[in-house]
């Protein structure tokens, strides 16, 4: 068993991998998604209440937990995906009122320019190889006074696992997270000059690592660029429970924080 968190350096042949171990979580997304679910909440309080009338594209749908929710604000949803697998998952759940279903990459985004009043992704961008590309693109399809939201991971999140990896091995199991500099650098080089960012820490608690590791299997967060190594095994595997053991709590709990970038744009 693997697991990892991917950001950076998606060539061709890592999308694809990308999309196929999304894919494969498609059944099991929801059961280990509470992390992401709270931060798509927190992106999903910045957009407005009523949506009635409005074209939205959720890119990066995964399962539509979120596309149900534009949805039910009255928003005609533009579900968008790298893996069909996923779509399919969000067509059984949120049906065909009101939405539609692309398989799309966002770094080049299958639609028209100024298609959409908003966009809506949340912990999607990070597996684009530059920022700036995705952002580039998600400004050329809204429309004039249309917004974006989008969420991301920032350096940092994920440095209780890198930390007790780093006592085991030296291959790379949790990749590189960009800093907020590099985030205001690729807002700038996308034209997305007017926005706002709010970079709440979030910790989830757990009451082994073992459990944490299984939840990003469970996502499909299971890419990482770069790396070369077979499967781990499990004395791999109780070396790095023993080595996160240092970070427990008074409740005997062990914490994995993820540093969050959460972004408005206005076009």
């Amino acid at each position: 068993m693997e697991q990892a968190l991917a950001v950076h350096g998606s060539s061709s042949n890592d999308k694809t991998a990308i999309a196929e171990a999304f894919g494969k979580a498609a059944q099991t997304y929801d059961a280990h998604a509470a992390f992401q679910r709270d931060v798509g909440h927190r992106l999903l309080d910045l957009m407005p209440a009523d949506l009635t009338g409005r074209v939205v594209l959720d890119l990066g749908c995964g399962t539509g937990y979120f596309s149900q929710m534009l949805q039910q604000r009255g928003a005609h949803v533009v579900c968008c995906d790298l893996s069909q697998q996923m779509l399919d998952t969000a067509r059984k759940r949120c049906g065909e009122r009101n939405m539609s279903y692309h398989l799309g990459d966002a770094e080049k985004l299958p639609f028209e320019v100024e298609q959409f009043d908003l966009v809506f992704s949340s912990l999607a961008l990070q597996w684009c190889e530059d920022l700036a590309d995705p952002l580039r693109e998600i400004h050329r399809v809204l429309k004039h006074n249309g917004q974006a939201y989008f969420s991301t991971l920032l350096d940092g999140s994920l440095s209780e696992l890198k930390q007790s990896w780093a006592k085991i091995d030296s291959y790379q199991h949790v990749n590189d997270f960009i800093s907020t500099n590099q985030v205001k650098i690729a807002l700038a080089q996308s034209g997305c000059v007017n926005h706002r960012l709010d970079l709440p820490s979030i910790t989830v608690w757990y009451t082994t690592a073992f459990s944490l590791m299984r939840d990003l299997k469970g996502i499909g967060a299971t890419h990482v660029h770069g790396r070369s190594h077979g499967l781990t095994s499990r004395t791999a595997l109780r070396q790095v429970e023993q080595a996160y053991q240092t970070f427990k709590n008074h409740q005997g709990l062990l914490p994995a924080t993820y540093q969050v970038c959460l972004g408005v744009i206005h076009r």
